[in-house]
């Protein structure tokens, strides 16, 4: 016999009605039903080493759970009477004990009852009290409910360092290289690491296995910034290229209006594929969901990224095809993306697809931009395509840094990653998926670039003023370390505008991010720590872009 360690509670169903304490009621059963026997369940679950507290009325079990701490409640459906009562008293006295359901059938009734008070379980226990499987398998499920966390927190670290190192996603990635889609293998990495950076948000002691974990990251991450230098200019010119940010209308929007679909078109500025894992779950209940990836270019900021989703074209390209369009940031210009329903306009008419009734675009800064869109959405008529920019992660992204508060409110990204989903499920944007899927409109769903937390500084030096962003720059004779930033003297080959004499990018590499010699400490102080785009790294390149079809 094993050492007692859980203790469990098991309300009998013969007296389930809290409000009448004390008071027996008759017996719900039919001579031809079969009764469930409660005390050959607990002598098994003792011998398995649980301490069990058998009751026959509700009352009685609610009077227990409020004087002794249990890890787990059993309660016996089976025609409970006010069972329900039972159940709202449970998680009034204690909101979060694992609760398992025990009966003959599973109706709908039960599940209803359970959904409605978060049961853990039901389990459909055997009529016959002889049968020593229902007592295994009822200790099964308990083991699994009450321990699954201490396994969890117990097994991690071993499963990590079996299934999970930098060195081995280092060779499984660049086993692929030189093939002629190399850059799938990155994709797969950089999902494998993002679904370890999930799991590892679960366990409470894991401190010493996240900073492996980070390091780990690092590197694969230095790596595959090499490898992007060393092959991106062969996608630009079409060679095993993957999906990059021009070719997502093209390939995702477009085949959806073809076959005659109402279509939902949002761009989520700046959010990561960890992000939209957190949003996910969300969405299951309304939607088929298919995820698939794609590239963003380079500079992977808001300026460059987000029009070559809305153009379908290279940086390039849109400055020499539309002049009139294109803005370089100066002062004078509030917006550098404020053209973005003519951009994709223009893409359609360029690709030969009408649109019936015309295309429709909006771009939401705060919760009444969500209001209107809402309203909006569901009042109007039949819709071709409607494009939506979502500024919400953008915004809280570039301010971080800013606000103390905000700082506290995000100390690192598994404290981001919550809050993007507590703000989501909170969200008028939330309810305007729900909208959506009530309507039959497909909806596609993606980000124009994501972000870095920036760990490292380093100086960066030019002949002239350069742009502000902290992940790349724009100007003349621009240097720094190697290491740190990739340099192009070239902008033309890499399809980036650069018709003044002289004109270089620089793009930081890993968790680097630009600062001026001059004041370089102060600067550093300021910026270290923040989330910054414009660069090369799995988080800021590797995009979601998301099919979800109304259910």
């Amino acid at each position: 016999m094993q050492e007692k360690k859980w203790r469990i509670l098991w309300i009998d169903n013969q007296v389930a009605d809290v409000g009448k304490s004390g008071t027996q009621h008759e017996n719900p059963y039919s001579e031809e039903q079969a009764y469930i026997t409660p005390k050959p369940y607990v002598r098994f679950l003792e011998f398995q080493g649980y301490d069990v507290s058998l009751t026959d009325t509700g009352a009685e079990g609610i009077s227990l759970l409020q004087d002794e701490t249990y890890h787990a409640v059993l309660l016996n459906y089976e025609r409970s009477i006010g069972v329900e009562n039972l159940l709202s008293h449970v998680r009034s006295v204690n909101a979060h004990v694992p609760i398992i359901l025990l009966t003959h059938e599973s109706d709908q009734e039960v599940m209803e009852q359970g959904s409605l008070y978060d049961v853990d379980d039901i389990f459909i226990i055997s009529a016959n009290n002889q049968d020593e499987n229902s007592y295994k398998q009822l200790a099964t499920s308990l083991a699994f409910l009450v321990e699954k966390r201490a396994v969890r927190e117990a097994y991690m670290p071993q499963a990590y360092i079996q299934n999970f190192n930098g060195t081995q996603v280092l060779s499984e990635a660049t086993r692929g290289l030189g093939t002629a889609n190399d850059w799938e293998a990155w994709i797969d990495t950089y999902v494998r690491l993002v679904e370890w950076d999930l799991r590892l948000d679960t366990l409470d002691n894991a401190d010493e296995l996240r900073g492996i974990h980070e390091i780990e990251k690092r590197e694969v991450n230095a790596s595959f910034a090499n490898y992007i230098q060393d092959n991106y200019h062969s996608w630009l010119v079409g060679e095993a290229s993957p999906t990059l940010s021009m070719d997502v209308v093209y390939k995702y929007v477009i085949p959806e209006i073809q076959a005659g679909k109402q279509v939902l078109f949002i761009v989520m500025d700046c959010m990561r594929l960890d992000h939209w894992l957190k949003i996910e779950p969300l969405l299951y209940p309304l939607f088929d969901i298919t995820t698939d990836y794609y590239y963003s270019i380079l500079p992977t900021a808001t300026r460059y990224a987000r029009n070559a989703i809305f153009s379908g074209l290279f940086p390039l390209e849109f400055a020499e095809r539309h002049p009139d369009l294109y803005a370089e940031p100066d002062k004078s210009h509030t917006s550098i993306n404020r053209y973005e329903k003519a951009l994709m306009r223009l893409q359609f008419e360029r690709h030969g697809i009408p649109l019936k009734p015309p295309l429709h675009y909006f771009k939401i800064f705060d919760t009444r931009g969500e209001m209107q869109y809402l309203h909006w959405l569901s009042v109007t008529d039949r819709i071709s395509l409607t494009a939506l920019v979502v500024d919400f992660l953008d915004m809280l992204t570039h301010t971080r840094h800013e606000v103390d508060l905000l700082q506290q409110l995000i100390p690192d990204e598994a404290t981001f990653r919550a809050l993007v989903q507590v703000w989501f499920q909170h969200s008028y944007l939330y309810k305007i998926f729900k909208i959506a899927a009530e309507r039959d409109i497909t909806v596609i769903l993606t980000s124009d670039h994501g972000s870095l937390l920036c760990q490292n500084a380093a100086k960066v030096s030019s002949q002239a003023e350069l742009t502000t962003g902290l992940r790349f720059k724009e100007g003349k004779g621009i240097s720094c370390a190697p290491e740190a930033g990739w340099v192009i003297k070239n902008p033309g080959a890499y399809r980036l505008p650069g018709t003044e004499a002289g004109k270089n990018y620089i793009l930081a590499k890993e968790d680097y991010y630009f600062v001026y010699d001059r004041q370089f400490d102060v600067y550093k102080e300021i910026f270290q720590g923040s989330f910054q785009h414009g660069g090369i790294s799995f988080e800021e390149m590797i995009l979601p872009c998301v099919v979800l079809e109304p259910r």
